[in-house]
């Protein structure tokens, strides 16, 4: 049995256009930091960003005191990504900018703010289903495929090779035991990434060899002599063709690589969390559940857990919660569902505050990863909690 998960180096044009939205919201929360920002204030946002060839169109709804230069901070993003030159397929300085945002409307406001909202409270930004999911398959509690892949675009995007151009993406496909369930080892490793041929000198067919020593590299301690590697499998890709010079790019359109990579069981819900503010429930709940999940598997209760948290716009409180541990639960997902109920904040100022998503730097690291971070939905200081709620 094989199991594969894929993920995108940040380059990527559709990550480049989250990058964008999120350095949009992070400039805006900096600035409404000088003003004083608090839960009553705070902006409201949903930013959305298509990249097209040597164009970048930033639209979206926006409720803030702040001013930003939306311009400067699309084309900042894409240069310190490395797109600084027409050859590796997208050109910061020379890119167009068009500016669509609007201001957010009146009718939603009046649910998501706390001085407008009928029972002042900060109510869900909209309706939504969200998922989180942990597994005791690595020490991050999240699943084997998902972790290595993550680290193999870091490795490459890290590895300070002008050869290999911003844009990449990969896959990793790992054995699992039939009967029990628990990984193996890496049967598959795939890694495409653009290739910057002003820096390859001699022999073309040296680029796989280098590519192939950064990804084993990093996945040392799960691939053998055995380990299918393919790099590039259409057997070219010139960096002049790639990113938005090739493809477009779309705020939220890799979900399911940011969230767990596509790992069976590990659904997905909601829509784009890096381009929202809190109250939107797609952005704080995703990692509400993310954190109640992987509590729940660090205190002993499952070796497997998926959470699914559902909103109504305007009302603070969940509409539902559920849980499943695929028949890993020690005690019923049932008691399990109102332990969680009864335990956790989820409301959006209960996770706006718990996880300090008021704070312009978390939103310029969660496109690059969700969730392997010290952020503060990774923590585990609920254990203690959930196992005296078990007794």
């Amino acid at each position: 049995m094989q199991i594969s998960s894929e993920s995108v180096k940040v380059g990527h044009p559709d990550l480049v256009a989250d990058i964008i939205a999120a350095n949009v919201i992070a400039a805006i929360l900096d600035e409404e930091k000088k003003l004083k920002l608090t839960l009553a204030n705070m902006p409201h946002c949903g930013i959305e960003v298509f990249l097209g060839k040597g164009i970048c169109l930033v639209g979206g709804e926006v409720r803030t005191r702040a001013y930003v230069d939306i311009d400067k901070i699309a084309r900042d993003a894409v240069i310190d990504l490395g797109y600084n030159h027409a050859a590796v397929g997208l050109n910061g300085h020379l890119m167009g900018v068009l500016n669509a945002i609007i201001p957010q409307s009146p009718d939603i406001n009046q649910g998501t703010s706390c001085l407008l909202n009928k029972d002042k409270e900060i109510g869900a930004g909209d309706q939504g289903i969200m998922y989180g999911f942990a597994c005791d398959e690595t020490p991050e509690l999240l699943p084997l495929p998902y972790v290595l892949v993550n680290k193999m675009m870091r490795a490459f995007e890290f590895c300070q090779d002008p050869i290999f151009a911003p844009d990449g993406k990969g896959q990793v496909s790992v054995d699992y035991d039939t009967k029990t369930g628990k990984p193996l080892r890496v049967a598959k490793v795939l890694m495409s990434n653009s290739i910057d041929y002003r820096f390859v000198k001699g022999d073309r067919s040296k680029v796989r060899d280098k590519a192939k020593k950064i990804a084993f590299d990093c996945l040392k301690d799960c691939v053998d002599k055995k380990t299918e590697f393919l790099f590039n499998p259409t057997g070219e890709w010139n960096a002049i063709n790639s990113c938005s010079a090739a493809d477009s790019g779309v705020t939220g359109r890799k979900l399911v690589v940011q969230f767990y990579g596509g790992y069976p069981g590990a659904q997905l819900g909601g829509g784009s969390v890096v381009n929202k503010t809190p109250e939107k429930v797609d952005c704080s709940a995703a990692f509400g559940a993310r954190y109640v999940a992987k509590n729940v598997v660090a205190a002993g209760m499952a070796s497997k857990c998926a959470v699914q948290l559902a909103y109504a716009i305007g009302i603070a409180k969940p509409f539902s919660i559920y849980v499943n541990t695929f028949g890993t639960g020690k005690i019923s997902d049932d008691k399990l569902e109102k332990i969680i109920e009864d335990n956790f904040d989820l409301t959006p100022e209960g996770m706006i505050e718990k996880f300090g998503l008021l704070n312009g730097d978390i939103y310029r690291k969660i496109p690059r990863t969700l969730f392997m971070d010290n952020y503060r939905w990774e923590k585990t200081d609920m254990v203690k909690d959930l196992q005296k709620a078990a007794k």
